[in-house]
């Protein structure tokens, strides 16, 4: 890819298609046109967003501590620097603790830059009759499609993990922890166990720190899948 984002991949995509953006559309079931997982999306979000930064050594680990490396550093994508700016503007926290704190922040953010970009559709509605809201409806079907297989075959081979790049393995390792059936239904999880601990490391293998980094934030990931899975009061 030549638009700033991890290359190495062969996703298709507009003009900035981000880490969290990739991973936001491959939770769209298109086949019944809606989101999957919706309740620990805006944790996966969020954790695509830290990655990425990461990997582009925006943020950098300080003794588990996420920190930005450079106060006047941006990305163009107003996602990510959005994320950024909340970090700098925020007392230091650790990489899991990002991954759920204000987590809807960065939802919010990566369904408006779709929507602009025309994968999405807004839908004004009103609750009730009165109070105003915003549906989003999938407009690019095919290029989900797309994306998904594109991330099944990063997934199943047969390309070794250490030749896959380090945002497509990161796509693949973080959707997996959040269990985003679309990509790895439950059947499957076992199968590809031993894959996904691979593409976790692949995902920071551009220095140690960095693969502690992804580590972290996919375990976050789990976490809070298994939290919004929970039964209520168990």
């Amino acid at each position: 890819m030549t638009d700033g984002t991890p290359t190495g991949g062969a996703f298709p995509a507009p003009a900035r298609l981000s880490l969290p953006a990739r991973l936001y559309l491959l939770a769209w079931d298109t086949t019944r046109l809606r989101i999957t997982g919706a309740a620990h999306l805006h944790h996966l979000v969020r954790a695509g967003a830290l990655t990425e930064l990461a990997q582009r050594g925006l943020l950098v680990d300080d003794d588990g501590i996420a920190t930005p490396v450079d106060l006047d550093a941006r990305t163009g994508d107003p996602v990510l620097d959005g994320l950024l700016d909340l970090v700098r503007e925020s007392r230091p926290r650790r990489w899991k603790a990002w991954v759920t704190l204000r987590a809807r922040f960065t939802l919010v953010a990566v369904r408006e830059q779709l929507a602009a970009e025309g994968c999405l559709r807004a839908e004004k509605r009103r609750v009730l009759g009165v109070f105003p809201s915003v549906e989003y409806a999938l407009e690019r079907v095919a290029l989900v499609d797309a994306l998904r297989e594109e991330a099944r075959t990063v997934l199943e081979g047969p390309l070794p993990a250490a030749e896959v790049s380090e945002g497509d393995a990161a796509l693949v390792a973080l959707a997996a922890a959040a269990e985003l059936r679309t990509l790895v239904p439950a059947r499957d999880r076992r199968r590809h166990r031993r894959r996904i601990e691979e593409l976790t490391d692949r995902g920071g293998a551009a220095a140690p720190a960095l693969r502690r980094v992804v580590r972290e934030v996919r375990t976050a990931v789990v976490v809070a899948a298994a939290a919004a899975s929970a039964p209520a009061g168990g």
